[in-house]
């Protein structure tokens, strides 16, 4: 959609939710879901951003994608029969030459909508880049240097990841901090490893993006021998296919589309945060004053109508005024009208809690 505002030409999605995600779920083609970062800079990244936006539209890319003066970081989708032709369009705008795209391991509706926003990063992760160099980044490993060093017993690795994502699948061996954003990921790793600067440190992420950042940083503490998973997750599941390597990561990829994960194994790590027992589906509550993420069994989300606890349920079962009159006011508070990302540790039902 195309709209003016203060003179200026802007290229923005005006359509209704409901409408995109029916046009989305009515499209038979098969699409291609993929991802891609290059810490670049962007002289006008507004420009940028339109230029992307108008090109991608043409191509029914959808996803979401954040440029800056920094670089680009995108989650997208197209037609798998556009697929070369958007290829063409990455390599003909000259900024971007020998992209490296992470194709999804599993396939499906991931995305429903185009955006693109400008950001102030294209990671939001609370440090201060002007203090350290982000371009001296850790040291690249392909999968079967990844397998090769995390077999040494001395290798410390790292999920750069929020717990949530963690939950559900990662590398054997892997420590996986309680945290649930990025830049506490990054304190957290520096003070566990304040007395072990000189040790194998390996790290992995999705896609990659988040270890370019955070491996840089360790460098600028001293850290001498980082070390990042090329490509992340994604790129490691391929090289492990093609080449017949073992691959180490156990239960699922969490994705941030509308498919949630990918699965890499069929190992289930994870619990239902309502009863415990084994399931690794993440969803959101069903109460939309909540949209709380959350694990749930289907049996739990039968008797709880998808809602995270006896509270949403209750509150979507009133009328629709009486449940806008209540949300008025509204404020954050235990599992139950939090507007949160992720249930909390302490709400969440486990094994032991049920015996």
């Amino acid at each position: 959609m195309t709209y003016f505002w203060g003179g200026m030409k802007r290229l923005h999605n005006t359509e209704d939710r409901r409408v995109l995600i029916e046009r989305m779920k009515a499209d038979s083609r098969p699409r291609t879901t993929l991802s891609f970062y290059r810490y670049v800079h962007l002289d006008q990244p507004e420009r940028t951003r339109a230029e992307l936006y108008e090109a991608w539209s043409e191509l029914e890319v959808l996803g979401r994608t954040y440029v800056a003066k920094e670089g680009i970081n995108a989650q997208i989708s197209m037609p798998t029969e556009r697929f070369e032709e958007f290829k063409a369009h990455i390599e003909g705008l000259g900024w971007l030459p020998n992209l490296r795209l992470n194709v999804a391991v599993e396939q499906g509706k991931s995305f429903f909508k185009l955006i693109v926003r400008v950001r102030e990063k294209i990671v939001a992760d609370g440090l201060a880049d002007g203090t350290f160099d982000v371009t001296d980044c850790g040291k690249h490993l392909k999968a079967s240097e990844f397998n090769a060093l995390t077999d040494q017993e001395d290798t410390i690795l790292i999920d750069m990841r929020n717990a949530y994502e963690s939950e559900v699948g990662h590398f054997e061996g892997a420590v996986c901090p309680d945290v649930n954003t990025f830049r506490e990921e990054i304190d957290y790793v520096e003070d566990m490893l304040q007395d072990q600067k000189d040790a194998n440190i390996v790290m992995y992420c999705t896609g990659g993006i988040r270890c370019e950042k955070a491996s840089a940083y360790l460098k600028h503490k001293g850290f001498q021998n980082v070390h990042q998973l090329e490509g992340g997750i994604i790129e490691y599941t391929r090289q492990a296919k093609v080449e017949g390597l073992r691959n180490k990561f156990i239960g699922k990829n969490f994705v941030f589309d509308e498919r949630m994960a990918e699965r890499i194994s069929d190992d289930v790590i994870a619990h239902c945060h309502t009863c415990g027992t084994p399931c690794d589906t993440h969803v959101n509550c069903a109460n939309p004053t909540c949209n709380i993420l959350m694990i749930q069994c289907d049996a739990c989300k039968e008797k709880l109508a998808g809602t995270c606890s006896e509270a949403c349920h209750e509150f979507v079962q009133l009328p629709e005024e009486e449940q806008k009159e209540l949300r008025k006011g509204t404020k954050a508070r235990g599992g139950f009208m939090t507007g949160g990302k992720v249930l909390p540790r302490e709400d969440r039902a486990t094994p032991r809690s049920r015996q």
